[in-house]
Order: structure tokens, then C-alpha cells, then sequence
């Protein structure tokens, strides 16, 4: 039996319509794929691109075909008077939110086995008066989820982050003993739940160069050291702290099944040097399957026909994958 994996369209101003059509003009979404959106949107960058897609209206999910890219369709927006390209508004931050509470009301309820979701705007969403960081965080809302994670794959590697968009100063004062802790073994957990893998080996990362040398150079690696006693304690198969500068390499040998790193660009940069094109970010602790191709809406190329679709091809090629997992 074909599933059906709810795309949210993303910001109308985006590269979001873009991608998903040439990801169905490449035959890339296996299954039903059903965008969560608006059908006019989805038409008009169809036109611009000059790509001849099978657009269908499918009033819900058990509508939806898996011959024609099906378009659940929330809003009207007219190009020109509610979005216009590469412009951040109030009118798209309200439709992304749409788009979002709609694919996650089908995912809880076993209408959609998954969801993928393109890019939004932080700005447009502010404009409308949602101060959401991102995703993460309306998802977590919106599913009642209280212990959550980003991870991002790509290029071999799975990175986990305690820390994400903060400010590089701040970091030291949030690598507390308990947060390192959760994260790490909500990785363990997913790994098991998620991947299938039994027992998962997890490296954690320390902060400091050579992982603080014995405090020699910080002593934040105290605090990850407990968190890893913790965890040993009860039975997880976890080990640390590393020198980041090392662990990425041995993880990538198969030594590991993931890494937690410690902040934003520890953990994201050997995934984006090594899967640039082939990024996903999948959000740990859900109830429901969710990822999402790691880069934003891209305004300085919206519109212009030239964004890659491989992220979100990959994005959604694995939100299929654990799909098919969780059977």
C-alpha cells in the first residue's frame, strides 16, 4: 500500500514550489506525494518555470493519486497582491503556519505517514506575529512535545546539536551536565526507534580544543563527562568527550552511528562540507516522522529557476525510509 508523505509547500515567496515541482519532474517523491499549500501557488511557479506538471486539487488525503503531484489546498494567494518573490510578508508567515498545522494534524491522526516540510521565513513569520525560532520549535508545540532535538544528515554523517542558534559566546554557559544528558540519550533513543539500530553507539563531542585537555584549556568538559557517567550508568552505549577536530573522521568509518555536538557549526559544518547538496534535517523526539532539506527559502534565487531540489529529494526520500520502518 502507497503512503501518503505531506509536503508543507513552504513560504509562497520561496524556492519552496520550486523544488518540490522539479523533484516530481526528476520522479524523486516515491508514494502519494500531497503538498500542503495553496494549488494557485504551485501553478504560477509551474508556469514561470515552464515545467509541465500534473497539478491535482485533492480535497484530503484519501483523494490524492500517486500520478499527479496533489496540492491540499488551504489559501488563495494571487502573485502580485499577497506575495510577490523573493518578499518576506505577514500574508505568507500566516500561510506557512496553515501549511504546518494541517500536516501535522494529518501525521497525528494517520492520514500522512510523514512530513516534509520546505522552507519558511523567520521574517515573514515574525511578520505575522509568530516569534517561533523555526520549524522546531511550532512543530514541538503543535505535537505537545517537550523533549526534542535537531539532527542533520548528509555526506555520511548524523550530527545531533545541544546548542543551535545562539550566540558562539553564549554557548559555554549552556553546556550544562543535564542538557547534555537529554540530548544525548534522546539520540540513543531515535537511533533504536527511528533507524532500527540496536544498542547505538553515540559520540558526544567535547567544547574546547582537544577536548579541554584535562582543563588545561576549559573546563566545560566536566559537565559533558557526568552526562556520559549518566549514561553509561544506565546502559546506554555512549562515549566522550572527543576532540571534535577527530570524531567526525572515526564516525564516519562506522565507529559511531552519530555524533552530539555541542553547538551550531561544530556539528553542521563536516555535514555540509561532506553532503552539501544532500542535507536533511530530521526532528528528534516527535511522535511524527519530520524532515526538511537543510537551507532556507533562498529569496536571493526565488523565482529565478535555478535552486536545487537534491536536499528536499533527499528530505523526502527519508522521511519514506523511516516511514517504512515504523511500518
Amino acid at each position: 500500500m502507497e503512503r501518503v508523505v505531506a509536503i508543507t509547500m513552504g513560504d509562497p515567496a520561496g524556492v519552496g514550489p520550486e523544488i518540490i515541482l522539479k523533484a516530481f519532474a526528476k520522479g524523486c517523491l516515491k508514494g502519494i506525494p500531497l503538498v500542503i499549500g495553496d494549488i494557485s501557488v504551485m501553478r504560477y511557479y509551474a508556469e514561470l518555470l515552464k515545467m509541465d506538471i500534473p497539478l491535482a486539487e485533492a480535497e484530503s488525503p484519501e483523494k490524492a493519486n500517486s500520478s499527479s503531484l496533489n496540492v491540499l489546498s488551504l489559501t488563495k494567494l494571487e502573485v502580485g497582491i499577497d506575495y510577490l518573490p523573493a518578499k518576506s510578508s505577514a500574508t505568507c508567515g500566516r500561510a506557512v503556519v496553515q501549511y504546518i498545522k494541517k500536516a501535522v494534524e494529518l501525521c497525528l491522526e494517520g492520514k500522512a505517514s510523514a512530513m516534509v516540510t520546505a522552507p519558511i521565513s523567520k521574517a515573514s513569520m515574525h511578520q505575522a506575529g509568530y516569534k517561533y525560532p523555526g520549524h522546531t520549535e511550532l512543530l514541538a508545540e503543535l505535537t505537545n512535545t517537550k523533549n526534542y532535538a535537531m539532527m542533520l544528515t548528509g555526506g555520511g554523517i548524523k550530527s545531533v546539536l545541544v546548542t543551535i542558534h545562539v550566540p558562539l559566546k553564549e554557548v559555554p554557559n549552556l553546556i550544562k551536565e543535564q542538557e547534555v544528558y537529554r540530548v544525548a540519550k534522546l539520540t540513543c533513543v531515535e537511533l533504536e526507534r527511528k533507524w532500527g539500530v540496536p544498542n547505538p553507539k553515540v559520540a558526544i563531542c567535547g567544547l574546547n580544543p582537544h577536548a579541554g585537555e584535562s582543563g588545561a584549556f576549559g573546563n566545560e568538559e566536566q559537565h559533558i563527562k557526568k552526562a556520559v557517567e549518566r549514561l553509561k550508568n544506565e546502559g546506554y552505549n555512549v562515549s566522550g568527550p572527543h576532540p571534535a577536530d577527530t570524531v567526525f573522521y572515526w564516525h564516519l568509518k562506522g565507529n559511531y552511528h552519530a555524533v552530539v555536538a555541542m553547538y551550531h557549526d561544530q556539528g553542521l559544518i563536516p555535514v555540509k562540507l561532506l553532503g552539501f547538496d544532500e542535507g536533511v534535517n530530521i526532528t528528534l523526539g516527535l511522535p511524527i516522522i519530520r524532515t526538511s532539506p537543510d537551507h532556507g527559502t533562498a529569496f536571493d534565487i526565488a523565482g529565478k529557476g535555478v535552486a536545487s531540489y537534491k536536499s528536499f529529494a533527499y528530505a523526502y526520500d527519508l522521511a519514506v525510509e523511516l516511514a517504512a520502518k515504523r511500518g
